[in-house]
């Protein structure tokens, strides 16, 4: 099978357009011809995830698998979905395919573990992405407590910050999730997971990247490019 990865996006169209970018940028490329081969699949009509999880809205899981049908189509050889929310479903989604499918989680874990690791983290996330545990639980496997906003932060700051981003207001969107941010570094966290695909641009703008910080969307990406360079060794990371 070609070493093709499909992305799975749309979700919002501006974060499959940076998780992209990052995969351009993570790959150690002299020429046009080193670079990550991709198919996308962009579908911004996919039904709101956090809505789902929630009970307020349709189940995306139906759309969800039409596009992967689309991307197995097409040829790809794995799939990577830049939308953190997204993959309250991973498991299901996986049940309706046969190409290996990345966990946005699970490569956020890998990073912590990559730079020195953290007893204490916190996320920025949605609150779908939240009440869905998935972060919780696989950092709890390894050791890590996650700490999430309180709720009035998680709605005037966090929520309303990611909505911000999805409407083309990054600025917005900075000023809110920066403060969210500092309120979760006042309370003891020793890293933070830009844990929504909305996020890392916002706090870019706010000139909050690096130390602290774990994008989740570029930790993705970096597994996405070892897996295209590294056939022979590199797999799609599981959490232990």
């Amino acid at each position: 099978m070609e070493r093709i990865l499909g992305i799975l996006g749309g979700m919002g169209p501006l974060a499959t357009a940076d998780f992209m970018e990052k995969i351009i940028r993570a790959t150690p490329a002299s020429c046009d011809q080193d670079h990550v081969a991709v198919i996308a699949a962009s579908l911004p009509q996919i039904p709101d995830r956090s809505a789902a999880i929630t009970g307020e809205g349709p189940s995306p899981l139906a759309a969800m698998v039409g596009a992967v049908r689309r991307l197995e189509r097409a040829g790809v050889g794995a799939i990577a979905i830049p939308c953190n929310t997204a993959h309250h479903w991973h498991d299901a989604i996986s049940r309706h395919t046969e190409r290996p499918l990345f966990h946005i989680a699970d490569a956020a874990l890998d990073a912590i573990r990559e730079t020195g690791g953290a007893a204490r983290v916190g996320l920025l996330a949605t609150t779908g992405t939240l009440a869905s545990g998935m972060y919780a639980a696989r950092l709890a496997r390894a050791g890590i407590t996650t700490m999430a906003p309180d709720e009035t932060a998680q709605e005037y700051l966090v929520m309303a910050g990611i909505r911000a981003v999805k409407g083309g207001d990054v600025a917005a969107g900075a000023r809110a999730l920066a403060a969210a941010a500092d309120g979760l570094l006042d309370r003891g966290a020793g890293r933070i997971i830009m844990a929504c695909t909305e996020v890392p641009p916002a706090l870019a703008a706010a000139n909050r990247t690096g130390g602290v910080y774990v994008d989740a969307t570029d930790a993705l990406a970096r597994a996405c490019v070892k897996w295209h360079r590294e056939p022979r060794t590199a797999a799609v990371p599981r959490a232990a």
